[in-house]
């Protein structure tokens, strides 16, 4: 009888070793993988990034993890979103032009990550027509849209002002139920902060999952229209009525400081006006806008540490790969909508303008919309605290945003198929940037290519030839010695600029769409 005891407290204490195994973080193969895109924010708009604003949850992750000073989106919204989701050009899933078709050609992050066993999960925004629960995804709350009003995205209600919108038909997703309009109950609505109340929601739902999970976090701020709530705005009020240039170089030296910019980076030529050029009560406005501005990106802040915070208290901070980018430069867009009231309310839609803009790149060239490296260059912060050597590093490695699917790929080690659902994809485009992680010196062996708009460029390891303007003649830079764009040396190697031209023409001419 004793032995009998004996031989069912063996098999009880396996079964519940086996339990607590398969639920230790610490043990599991894959990864839980946070990615939070932010939407038109400026290279030195963080903390770690040179910046003013607080956001010390995302500098923290900056500590533990690494800092890319060379990684890079498409320069607008849409085409940055589908190359982050499905690891090919936006040329080739049928995004380069529009968003108002489905992707094609290729497979999502969710259906990737979704087939590899993770529970996948969506909240922000999309711009895209498609919703994301028929991509892979088994969860969605968010804008399937591209911008809308902050504090109500739908029709006024009652007690409220008017919303300031461009139109107040933005389609707006619960799941598998499409609203057009979407118009919140909730009285405290605002996108920041209900992006990661649903995110927040399904962390606990799904926390004691075996499998992990994938979480995408796609924020709407810092994009126009600048609005914040009072108590954030309060914060910074008055603190940029020293003008553009003091911030920029302000910017500038916490840079160097922190080691983000060498000796070969210059700042670019500025593009704002004299700060003393203008009247008192446009400095007022300017200061304004910029604290509203500075005020969505503590919030978007705030909101993260939520999700880091509840991340840790289920216990998968250990093994949970984080990463933040935005999806293009600062905008210097200026959208003008009939609208009252103060700058940063629910009645006034406003925009940042180029002045500010070219601040918020800083020392970058030029803004969203350019393929100069203050249209295309994100913050792009890695932290993985299981899987990351070496903490509070930078890397200069030449990064794009296609590289996310071959990195989760490498990770996960899924085998990416040749069709799916019946439909043949391509392969994807990108570089795993894995070895990046684990301490090894990684040179890009793949060229890169952009073209937006009036925008277009290629690099091939330190060469970047770039222009702006359909008959604009290319311009040349050395990236290595001058990656902030000051200096054009077309004349000086011309033969250097036919072989890029060359390579770029035979990109654009291969059978995208």
């Amino acid at each position: 009888m004793n032995k009998f005891r004996i031989l069912v407290l063996l098999v009880i204490s396996t079964f519940l070793g086996c339990s607590i195994t398969n639920n230790n973080d610490d043990d599991e193969k894959n990864p839980n993988i946070l990615l939070i895109l932010a939407d038109d924010l400026g290279w030195s708009d963080l903390g770690c990034y040179g910046g003013e604003i607080n956001t010390p949850n995302l500098d923290k992750l900056a500590q533990e993890g690494i800092r890319f000073t060379q990684f890079h989106n498409t320069a607008k919204c849409f085409p940055s979103r589908a190359c982050l989701l499905t690891g090919l050009y936006a040329q080739q899933c049928g995004y380069d032009k529009t968003y108002k078709n489905p992707i094609k050609n290729a497979l999502t992050l969710g259906e990737v990550l979704k087939s590899a066993g993770y529970r996948t999960l969506w909240s922000g925004k999309h711009h895209g027509i498609e919703n994301p629960v028929t991509r892979g995804f088994d969860r969605y709350y968010g804008l399937r849209d591209g911008a809308c009003n902050y504090f109500n995205p739908g029709k006024q209600k009652p007690g409220e002002g008017k919303p300031a919108q461009k139109r107040p038909d933005r389609a707006w997703c619960i799941d598998d139920t499409l609203f057009q309009p979407y118009t919140p109950p909730q009285k405290d609505f605002y996108t920041t902060d209900y992006f990661t109340k649903y995110a927040l929601n399904w962390l606990d739902e799904y926390k004691d999952e075996d499998k992990p999970f994938f979480l995408y976090l796609a924020y709407t701020a810092p994009h126009d229209p600048l609005m914040a709530w009072p108590e954030d705005i309060k914060k910074y009020e008055g603190k940029y009525l020293v003008g553009y240039e003091d911030i920029r170089q302000t910017r500038t030296i916490k840079q160097k400081e922190l080691g983000l910019l060498s000796d070969n980076y210059k700042l670019s030529n500025a593009t704002y006006e004299y700060w003393d050029s203008l009247s008192e009560k446009q400095k007022l406005e300017e200061d304004l806008k910029m604290a509203v501005y500075a005020a969505m990106v503590d919030r978007m802040d705030q909101n993260i540490g939520k999700i880091l915070n509840k991340i840790k208290d289920i216990g998968k901070a250990e093994n949970t790969l984080v990463m933040f980018m935005s999806d293009n430069g600062c905008s210097a867009e200026v959208v003008n909508i009939p609208g009252s009231g103060e700058i940063g309310t629910i009645t006034r839609w406003t925009s940042l303008g180029k002045n500010w803009a070219n601040v918020s790149n800083t020392p970058l060239r030029y803004y969203k919309n350019y393929s100069h490296e203050g249209g295309i260059c994100t913050p792009m912060i890695a932290c993985w605290p299981k899987g990351i050597i070496s903490k509070s590093r930078t890397s200069d490695f030449c990064g794009h945003f296609i590289d996310i699917m071959a990195t989760l790929i490498d990770i996960t080690e899924f085998k990416y198929p040749k069709s799916y659902n019946g439909q043949d994809v391509l392969p994807y485009e990108g570089e795993s940037i894995l070895p990046v992680f684990k301490g090894e010196e990684m040179e890009r062996r793949k060229l890169l290519f952009w073209k937006w708009s009036k925008g277009k460029a290629a690099r091939k390891e330190r060469w970047k030839i770039v222009s702006w303007g359909e008959n604009s003649p290319w311009c040349l830079y050395d990236m290595y010695n001058d990656p902030t764009e000051t200096t054009d040396l077309a004349n000086k190697f011309p033969e250097i600029v036919v072989e890029l031209d060359s390579l770029f023409n035979n990109w654009i001419k291969q059978k995208f769409n």
